[in-house]
Order: C-alpha cells, then structure tokens, then sequence
C-alpha cells in the first residue's frame, strides 16, 4: 500500500483507516512539489523519503527473476534520485534501495548511487526475519559491509522494515502493537553492537531509522554490564573499550519529540542525536513540528549549539548533505520556509472513504 498509514492533514478519527487510494492521502504525500509545499508549511528545510510501496528493504522487488528484480530496484532509485530528488536539489538526502537478496549486487547498487552523491541505504532492522541471513553472517554480508565503508554510506535500519510486528496475542488492544513498533529498534541496536562487521570496520555508520532515543541511556547502560559480566566467556571483545562508546562511533538515532532522550542527550552523545518529522505518517507533528520541538527544547534548556546538531548539522555531516549550496541560511529558517508556503492549505481534512468500524 503505497499510502501505508499516510495520515498528515487528517483527523485522528480516519488514522485507524488505511487509505484506499491517492485520493485518499495529501497529494504531498506522492506529488513532489506538493511535498516540498508541506515542507515548507511545516517549518522543515531537508527531507529523508524512505520507499513505501516496495517496502523499507525492497521486499516487492524481490521476485524469483533476480535479473527482472535488479532492474526494478535500479528503475526506484533512478526515480528517487533523479526525479524525485532532483527536482527540488538539497531539499531532499537521497537513499538507495538495496538489492537484498544479493550482497554483491547490492555493493555494486551503493557504489552506484554514491557516485552521484548518494550516501544513504535503506535497509530492514532484521534480514533474518526475512528469510535471508542475519547480521551475524559475516562473509555473506561482507561485500556489502566493504561497499558501505567505501563510500561513506549510512545503513539506515528502519523499524518495522522486517515485516514483523510486535503482536503479543491476536486478542491484544491495537494499542499494545503501537505502543511496542518502536521497540524492535532496541533488538537491532543490539543485534548489530555485538556483531562482527562493528568490530572490523571503524568508519561503519548504522542510522537507527524511526526508534525514538528515550530507551538508550539504558540500553547502553545494559551492555556495559553485559560486557563487564558476561564478556569473559561470550569471547566479545571491542578493544579495550566499552560498547557504549563503541555505540557512540558508529550510531545515529533520531526523535520526534521525546522529552526523556532530550533530557538525556549528554547520556546518549549529542553528535548521535537527529531529529526526524516522520511525515505523513501518524507520529509527525506536521503542520506544528517547529513549534512543539520548541517547547521541548526550551523545557530541557537546549543550547543553541546542540539544537543545531540535532536539528541539522549532525544529518549535514552523516549524509554529505548541505542544503546551503542552493539555500541561503537566511532562506532557510521556519519564518522564512513558511512564507514560501503562504496561502498553502494545512488544514485538517476528513478524506476516508470508508466508515470506521469497531
């Protein structure tokens, strides 16, 4: 479903109603110049845009053909690239689609990509839970490893992106699994931390897609004492030092609001913090996102100089990203990207076309 829960600009009683077309969802949601509208209306100068309708990882396009398969993936991100983010240059950070089923193809595609500029790959929070080797399957993943520390891309793992979802029991509130979604993040970080590639490769960077950072203060806290307790016969071994700082060399997390891992940032590393709008879906703040990251902001006494590396310098350095080659700073502030957008329509509108049930 190309519109997977793409709810901006609809009341909260239509967010349980999966659109059943495009006329259902902002036109921002598919229409580039209306994204870069919303964008502008929401206070937001750049934008990473990760695939909907061929899945975070690329599972639609894995099919038995891996010939037809490769062709599918290339024709995404030669759109991505090309049309989507190339209508509007710096507005939007660029990724790649993986090929998963082929880490050598999959090289091949980063290098690709990155020699126009490209240096972000999308990726699934769990390949085993798709069918396909873990993270831990070093030699099956290494040629795609080399190809990311070559190129200077970020695996982006995005929750969710695996297809499993966290369900406790069939009878269980639709709550719960909202309420667990961004928890399978924590599964990745760990799964990831206590592998292999972490080890062999310094200039490895792993963005933890959409997982909030309330939670890491204690998880990394939690693998400082597994280390200290259990390293003795795991064999785990990061070179005289603790996971937590091996955590801080290679991880980039991201909030929407989150005023625990705002509060906590000295504990989390303020060089690993982004903040993210998670437009269209239902955990965006848009239209009001400026607004309501200031109260947090401001709540948690923010210097300047960290909410500048939170709100852009940590992604313009992570993703050889800088929007200010085409955008004066002056031109990119939330007064001035909304003036940009006056007379656009923000408003709440009811677009299902279906009845909500139970």
């Amino acid at each position: 479903n190309v519109a997977l829960n793409a709810v901006a600009g609809r009341p909260k009683e239509e967010y349980g109603l999966e659109p059943q077309g495009l006329d259902e969802i902002r036109p921002g949601c598919w229409q580039v110049d209306e994204r870069v509208k919303d964008m502008n209306a929401g206070g937001i100068l750049g934008s990473m845009c990760f695939p909907s309708f061929p899945g975070f990882a690329g599972r639609l396009f894995a099919t038995e053909d891996h010939e037809f398969s490769l062709a599918l993936v290339q024709a995404y991100n030669d759109w991505h690239v090309e049309e989507w983010c190339g209508a509007y240059p710096a507005r939007f950070i660029p990724m790649t689609l993986p090929v998963i089923w082929d880490p050598v193809a999959c090289a091949a595609e980063i290098r690709r990509n990155a020699a126009r500029g490209v240096h972000s790959l999308t990726f699934t929070e769990n390949p085993a839970a798709m069918g396909y080797p873990s993270f831990h399957d070093f030699e099956h993943w290494k040629p795609m490893w080399d190809a990311l520390v070559d190129t200077d891309t970020v695996l982006n793992v995005h929750i969710g992106s695996s297809g499993r979802l966290a369900i406790t029991a069939p009878d269980a509130p639709m709550d719960v699994m909202i309420t667990l979604q961004p928890m399978n993040i924590v599964q990745a970080a760990a799964d990831l931390l206590w592998s292999r590639p972490i080890k062999e490769y310094p200039g490895l960077k792993i963005a933890l897609s959409e997982g909030g950072t309330g939670w890491i203060p204690y998880f990394l806290e939690r693998v400082d004492r597994t280390y200290e307790m259990h390293s003795t016969w795991t064999g785990q071994d990061f070179g005289g030092k603790l996971p937590s700082e091996v955590f801080r060399e290679h991880f980039l997390t991201c909030f929407i609001a989150d005023p625990v891992g705002v509060a906590t940032r000295e504990l989390i590393g303020v060089d690993n913090i982004c903040w993210e709008a998670d437009y269209p879906h239902s955990d965006s703040m848009w239209p009001g996102a400026p607004e309501q990251l200031h109260e947090v902001l401001t709540a948690n006494q923010v210097p300047d100089d960290q909410i500048n590396k939170m709100t852009y310098q940590n992604a313009m350095r992570w993703y050889h990203w800088d929007p200010f080659t085409h955008i004066g700073k002056d031109q990119a502030t939330v007064g001035a990207l909304r003036k940009a957008a006056e007379g656009h329509d923000v408003s709440i509108q009811a677009l299902s076309k279906k009845e909500k049930t139970g």
